[in-house]
This record gives structure tokens, C-alpha cells and sequence, in this order.
């Protein structure tokens, strides 16, 4: 936390009477107004992870990891014994929602099968470290260019 001293009117650090005065600046009527920033993905996974009772879950949500996300796993000892553990850990965390779980957790990332856990890392870096969910592909049948929207949207799809 920043810490200043107290200003003392009329001392030479106070804003002088004429700008303390002066209208704030307002942005012209024409700027186009900024985007709120997205924090939270919708995914679905290949395969679905499988709770004890045989309800098959797939549709989910994953947040936007904060510099603490990833920090804290790594003083957890299964990932210090075990480096390859941390996007376990990790996705635990910020796993927010999936299917009707009343709550996603490392236990549940470990009990999912490979290609849910690789398409969940996939998606983590694509969020987190490229700020979108949109990757670009070829078309394999005409060889044209055009971009998908990994994230909420069905694999495939456009």
C-alpha cells in the first residue's frame, strides 16, 4: 500500500485553487466504450468426467488463475514430490463449475480421463497466457484459413 503525507493547503505540494477548480476531463461522446473483462470460460469436455453415482459431467466454466493460483500449489507436497501434479492442483482451483458438481476440486481433476485433463490444460494456457479461446485451423477440405471459438462453444463448431 502507497502511503503520502498529508497536503497542507497553500503548501507548494497542493493542487493550486485553479486546477483543484478545473471540470474533469470527460471522454468525448464518440469513444467506443471498453469491454468488460472477461474472467470466467465456458468449455465442454470431450469425454466428461464421471461422478460416483455414473452422471456423466461435461459442460463447464474456468476462471481467469491469479498469480496466487499458482503460487500456492507449488507448497503443496504432492506437487513437490510429483511436479507433473500442479495442473492437477492448479485446475482445481480455478475450475469454477462443472456440470451440476456442487463443487470442482483437485480429487475431481485426478478422477478425470487423459483427454479431458490434456483438453483442460489446452484450455487453461489458452485463456490464461494468450488472453482468448479462439485458435486458428485449416480447413481440410478446401485448405482455407478461418478461426474457431474454443471457448463455450462445441468442438467443431464455429
Amino acid at each position: 500500500m502507497r502511503r503520502s503525507a498529508p497536503v497542507v493547503p497553500g503548501s507548494p505540494q497542493s493542487p493550486s485553487p485553479s486546477a483543484a477548480d478545473a471540470p474533469a476531463a470527460v471522454a468525448p461522446a464518440s469513444a467506443p466504450a471498453e469491454a468488460p473483462l472477461r474472467t470466467e470460460f465456458e468449455f465442454e469436455l470431450p469425454r466428461g468426467y464421471v461422478d460416483e453415482n455414473g452422471t456423466v459431467h461435461r459442460h463447464g466454466a474456468m476462471r481467469l488463475a491469479t498469480a496466487r493460483d499458482e503460487l500456492v500449489p507449488l507448497q503443496d507436497v504432492r506437487v513437490r514430490e510429483n511436479p507433473p501434479y500442479l495442473s492437477v492442483v492448479l485446475l482445481g482451483r480455478v475450475i469454477t463449475r462443472l456440470g451440476t458438481l456442487p463443487m470442482v476440486h483437485d480429487g475431481t481433476v485426478e478422477n478425470m480421463f487423459a483427454s479431458d485433463l490434456a483438453f483442460l490444460q489446452d484450455f487453461y494456457r489458452q485463456i490464461n497466457a494468450e488472453g482468448h479461446t479462439r485458435a486458428e485451423v485449416t480447413c481440410p477440405s478446401c485448405d482455407e484459413p478461418f478461426e474457431v471459438e474454443l471457448g463455450g462453444s462445441r468442438l467443431g463448431e464455429s
